[in-house]
């Protein structure tokens, strides 16, 4: 059940209305099976898999609070990592086996191969359940939180499931901590109009940049990643830049779609993106873009293995390992370990040549304020980030370097003969997609200053009204969506 589906539609508005009309002691129940119908809605078979998630890290909370209470210091201790160890392994081992397993075994196979010494293994041939990646972090954090005595363990199971499956956040995120969302689920909720607009705006907001501006770019981008030996130069270099933006706009849809979704009905998720475009540095970038996957790499890996604390060499190799998990977390393909390995390499080499950066500012005398050195910063910056989306979008590490090869062609003729018109986008629908994107640069821009929808619910009903009656028009008409048009599933939805 897609966001951007008239089925989702109407799955929103009863469930909104029904969710208002019940007593606030039973809406997390209501919620509870409504988020359980959207997962199931794409196979009833995953369902088991959460539960089995929810019951394992539900458990492992009462037995590590349990725990808590044992006079025996050392004891106590000893048996809060035992139930962390057996939380995290079991779980671990779930997204090991699903998304992880035939990655391993083939790589292992092929090794084993080369050295003349072949090992057969097994094959697991399942598909690869939707946001399996989302939900298990995030049941995990429960079990961290608990362990660190962020959190109190939730004794009431069924809002504790509800914690793992809210079903705005459920397949691409926010990533939630538990001290984050659980105590919301305790709250009562009115019905509160100013904040049902807001919503609904973020809900607008959402649905212009996955139905007008991502779909779009995509039909161009798949239309030469799918077949990179057949275009060259500014073909692929357009493309690469062009999925730079469809990422952006589709996973940062996913985020405002579900963030709205869920300020209708009076919760409040996490901000996971925050114009990452206009980032500075490589390490800027990652403060700005997929917030909380990065703020629970911090917690719960970066820290844990000393962060910077223990010197130079140990922090640079713990963002190494940060990087190189994030990227097999991505995907269990080599391009997705590229992808994460090159945003690590990328930002050891800014530290270290942080001296020489400096010494440069200071020989020339930059001005380090001035507009012209922060342009050219955040130029940079963009063009290291699209150039690590080539292997996140490269179907192979084959085609990746393909694609980087042909690029290097120089072919302007492109623009002049129309050939650039025939990788899947019209004149008209490429000078679309190149307007949208200065949309969504502009509005990136104004959020760095103001809040937009405090601005615009601030004017009057007329104005409101205009603006509201005019999106809605904007993605009927420029939307990608009808009965000849396949709607395309989240990006994120694959991991």
């Amino acid at each position: 059940m897609l966001f951007n589906s008239i089925q989702f539609l109407f799955f929103f508005i009863i469930v909104t209305l029904i969710y208002f009309a019940l007593n606030h002691k039973m809406r997390w129940a209501w919620l509870l099976i409504t988020s359980y119908f959207f997962y199931m809605s794409w196979n009833p078979s995953y369902a088991v898999l959460i539960a089995v998630s929810t019951i394992i890290t539900y458990l492992s909370g009462l037995l590590i609070d349990r725990a808590n209470n044992i006079r025996n210091v050392q004891r106590s201790l000893q048996l809060k990592k035992l139930w962390v160890f057996l939380s995290l392994a079991s779980n671990l081992s779930i997204l090991f086996l699903f998304k992880y397993y035939n990655f391993f075994s083939d790589s292992l196979a092929s090794v084993s191969t080369y050295f003349h010494s072949p090992i057969h293994t097994p094959s697991f041939e399942y598909l690869l359940p939707i946001g399996i990646s989302f939900y298990t972090f995030q049941a995990l954090s429960y079990t961290l939180d608990v362990y660190r005595k962020d959190v109190k363990a939730e004794r009431n199971l069924g809002k504790y499931a509800l914690f793992v499956s809210f079903f705005p956040q459920l397949v691409a995120g926010p990533i939630e901590k538990s001290k984050d969302l659980l105590h919301q689920f305790d709250e009562k909720h009115s019905f509160d109009y100013v904040r049902v607009k807001n919503g609904l705006l973020l809900i607008l907001w959402g649905l212009f940049q996955k139905m007008v501006v991502a779909d779009r770019l995509a039909i161009l981008v798949t239309t030469v990643y799918n077949n990179p030996s057949d275009y060259k130069g500014f073909e692929i270099a357009l493309a690469t830049v062009f999925f730079a933006f469809q990422i952006y706009c589709d996973f940062s849809a996913y985020s405002d779609i579900a963030r709205g979704v869920a300020e209708v009905m009076g919760f409040r998720l996490s901000l996971n993106f925050k114009s990452p475009y206009f980032s500075k540095s490589i390490k800027e970038f990652w403060r700005r873009w997929h917030i909380t996957l990065g703020a629970w790499f911090k917690d719960y890996l970066y820290i844990p293995l000393g962060g910077n604390r223990r010197g130079k060499l140990r922090n640079y190799a713990n963002i190494m390992v940060v990087f190189l998990v994030a990227g097999l977390w991505h995907g269990a393909t080599l391009n997705f370990i590229i992808w994460g390995a090159l945003h690590g390499v990328y930002q050891v080499m800014g530290d270290l040549l942080k001296p020489i950066k400096v010494t440069i500012i200071k020989t020339f005398k930059i001005k380090t304020n001035s507009l012209s050195y922060k342009t050219f910063q955040v130029l940079v910056t963009f063009m290291l980030v699209t150039f690590a989306w080539i292997f996140f979008r490269a179907s192979s590490f084959t085609s990746a370097v393909i694609i980087i090869q042909n690029m290097l062609y120089f072919n302007p003729e492109v623009f002049i003969n129309g050939s650039i018109y025939e990788l899947g986008l019209g004149k008209k629908d490429l000078i679309l997609a190149i307007l949208s994107i200065g949309a969504i640069f502009g509005v990136n821009l104004l959020q760095r200053t103001s809040s937009i929808r405090s601005t615009l619910l601030e004017r009057n009903i007329g104005l409101r009204w205009s603006f509201y009656l005019s999106a809605v028009a904007i993605i009927l008409i420029f939307g990608m969506y009808g009965p000849e048009y396949n709607p395309e599933q989240f990006i994120y939805f694959q991991f």
